[in-house]
């Protein structure tokens, strides 16, 4: 059913108050904190490459005050055991029963920070509750909640001591973004408030109305020609001549469900081409993998993927709806 002008203008307004809330916070990086939003409200994840000290928790924090919900901080090292993260199961001598202990996993934001410090078997720990919102633990399986979002941070100039995530584990994440440093103006607003810095901040929805807009996300429309053209950029990737290993469809689908919530966010109930030009390196260049000669001459993912928009001609305004 097609999105009504009512739910279209109410998503737009309800979008745009929780980014307000969360940029009390997160100051001048309005532009990602809409992305870790449309994440959230397609249902998928974020892995966010970054230095220390930009504020990736205070985002996760202020992105689950901002829609009433809950959140955890996992600090990802060499020693941490997969039932660190997903819990587990405890022999209770007075009750002769086992008893399940909730991991930091259980709750609708949560931080996987340096997730690249754990060990492969400790990350894949992640795989299953990123794809479906559920843990098994000794065969029985139990749902996280939602909303449910992974925000997952990795350092990529120190690599000292860490281990490269798997392609299918980096597949899984809907996009890949960079908080990076604030502007000259920011910096400044930062540091007269730092006296007084703001660490909370009040709900703007509830985790129900955040499950509705993802619902009204879902029915954008989506014309034939559009499709047509996210299937075009996806094959591009796979044909670049720097590229080894192009997007896969599960790339595609993520940049299907991402220009779904981001028309919803500017109150169209349809995309456009423009949508899927603005997300498309953000949810694909991660999905690459390069030749390793186009690395040591510099290339980078995301020149590729901006080569890729260039090179691939949209459709028509027809498209448009």
């Amino acid at each position: 059913m097609p999105l009504s002008a009512d739910q279209a203008s109410w998503f737009q307004s309800t979008f745009a108050g929780i980014a307000d809330n969360v940029e009390q916070v997160i100051v001048g990086k309005r532009h990602v904190v809409e992305l870790v939003l449309t994440a959230m409200l397609s249902e998928g994840h974020v892995l966010l490459e970054d230095v220390p000290g930009t504020g990736k928790t205070s985002l996760a924090r202020a992105l689950a005050q901002s829609v009433e919900g809950t959140s955890t901080r996992i600090q990802f090292t060499p020693d941490l055991l997969p039932g660190d993260v997903t819990g587990i199961t405890v022999y209770d001598q007075k009750t002769g029963e086992f008893e399940f202990h909730a991991g930091p996993v259980f709750a609708n934001v949560v931080l996987a920070d340096e997730i690249n410090r754990a060990s492969p078997k400790t990350q894949s720990a992640l795989l299953e509750v990123m794809a479906e919102g559920r843990v098994t633990i000794d065969g029985v399986t139990r749902p996280v909640g939602r909303p449910f979002l992974v925000i997952a941070t990795q350092n990529p100039i120190e690599q000292a001591g860490t281990y490269r995530l798997p392609e299918a584990q980096l597949d899984r994440f809907l996009l890949r973004t960079s908080l990076g440093y604030p502007d000259r103006s920011s910096t400044v607003r930062i540091l007269e408030g730092s006296a007084v810095q703001r660490r909370d901040v009040g709900p703007v929805v509830s985790p129900q109305a955040m499950l509705n807009l993802a619902a009204i996300a879902n029915d954008v429309y989506i014309d034939p020609l559009v499709y047509d053209y996210i299937a075009r950029l996806v094959e591009a990737t796979r044909d670049a001549e720097q590229v080894r290993l192009g997007s896969s469809i599960r790339g595609g689908i993520a940049l299907t469900r991402a220009a779904r919530t981001r028309a919803a966010c500017q109150g169209r109930g349809y995309v456009v081409p423009d949508d899927v030009k603005l997300l498309a390196q953000p949810v694909l260049a991660h999905r690459l993998i390069l030749h390793p000669e186009a690395e040591f001459d510099g290339v980078t993912a995301e020149a590729v993927v901006a080569q890729v928009v260039l090179s691939v001609p949209p459709p028509s305004e027809r498209a448009a709806g």
